[in-house]
């Protein structure tokens, strides 16, 4: 199958999948859950890539390995969602389209939200789409892409893990999280995020094609750490927690080091 015919399908079942989602978020009138839409959205178009490229050993790779990263994080966004009803984050953003710019929720979620995370997610999943149609053996480089990835998922799991069973102690209300993985790093999830992703692109690059893949990698990067997810998280908590300069100060912004004295 032609490349073009391939990600031209993948483009149109990720299309449909939105825009399910985006007639949900109206019924809801809440857009909240789409983060938890984000990997599976992914590991559908892995899925989809795999279904027309057939089962090529780097596009089994790619593709498990995505629908585990997908599953453990997609089911952890939906538990935390349910917990805590709508994001802050979109509400403020819904209300803004709708106050200052006199857009109705239909329109500011379809731009605002569900057409741009349809684009951000479909070159960032360049990796599990050019990597998988044509066949190589797996070599070292896939190796070292999958250990990546596997050490991305356990990370990022472990750091939510941590942070998770933190606010769940009533005596840590108002507190900064500065053990476990949270004393190496401000952001160990976001950071595992990244590893799963440049070790997905290890793996794809080993086939020649999947080397054209790189914008994903480097997008998944450039959003964590510049756009929705180190700026907003630490934006709130320097406002919210009194503590947080301090630890800013001594503990490491994304990749994990020793915390200086």
């Amino acid at each position: 199958m032609p490349l073009l015919t391939l990600l031209l399908i993948n483009a149109a079942v990720s299309a449909v999948a939105f825009v399910a989602l985006w007639l949900i978020g109206l019924r809801l009138k809440d857009v909240s859950f789409v983060d938890a839409w984000w990997g599976v959205g992914m590991a559908l178009i892995a899925w989809a890539t795999l279904v027309q490229s057939g089962a090529t050993p780097h596009g089994v790779l790619l593709t498990g390995l995505c629908t585990v990263w997908a599953a453990r994080l997609g089911g952890y966004l939906l538990w935390r969602w349910r917990r805590q009803g709508p994001d802050r984050r979109y509400v403020t953003m819904m209300h803004y389209a709708e106050t200052q710019r006199g857009w109705g929720f239909a329109k500011a979620s379809a731009l605002l939200v569900f057409a741009l995370q349809y684009l951000l997610q479909f070159v960032v999943a360049l990796p599990v789409q050019l990597g998988q149609p044509i066949a190589a053996p797996l070599g070292g480089l896939a190796i070292a892409g999958t250990v990546l990835a596997l050490v991305g998922i356990g990370f990022e799991s472990l750091g939510d893990w941590q942070l998770v069973r933190f606010k769940a102690q009533p005596a840590n209300a108002g507190k900064v999280l500065d053990t476990g993985l949270w004393r190496y790093t401000r952001h160990p999830n976001y950071f595992g995020d990244a590893c799963v992703w440049w070790g997905l692109y290890l793996i794809a690059a080993e086939t020649g094609l999947g080397a054209w893949a790189l914008p994903g990698p480097v997008l998944i990067t450039v959003l964590l750490t510049r756009w929705s997810g180190v700026p907003t998280v630490e934006g709130r908590m320097r406002r919210k927690r009194p503590d947080y300069e301090a630890y800013v100060a001594r503990t490491s912004g994304f990749v994990p080091w020793f915390p200086k004295a």
